[in-house]
């Protein structure tokens, strides 16, 4: 599993801090809005989002690595991702009960592992 895959870009942690709470916010892919923020976390070489894709996935929620976030834009409560819908939508199913376990981390490195980052860099 690559470390960087669920760190969040350099310029973010520099921007937000080590108190990122994102909670709520609208998530926008590079073709369009896709949901929000479900829940996030900060942990140190384990951060991510969870994004709740609402009615455009038929209330789909998954998990996305912290490296896939472009910008966050504290004042309109936006987070903006390098992905598509698209991508987002074929994205493994979201496990409540596993996300947080090597296991299932795995898999979702394995999918996002497989896209350019939004830098241009291979994963």
């Amino acid at each position: 599993m690559t470390p960087d895959l669920w760190s969040y870009p350099a310029s973010i942690q520099q921007e937000s801090g080590q108190g990122l709470d994102i909670a709520g916010y609208a998530v926008e892919a590079t073709d369009g809005k896709i949901g929000s923020v479900d829940e996030s976390s900060n942990e140190a070489g384990k951060s991510f989002i969870v994004v709740d894709t609402g009615p455009w996935i038929f209330g789909k929620k998954v998990m996305l690595p912290a490296s896939v976030v472009t910008q966050i834009d504290m004042r309109e409560r936006k987070v903006f991702v390098g992905r598509t819908k698209q991508e987002i939508k074929n994205a493994p199913e979201f496990d409540s009960a596993a996300y947080r376990e090597a296991g299932y981390r795995e898999r979702v490195a394995d999918y996002y592992g497989r896209f350019q980052s939004p830098g241009g860099m291979g994963m």
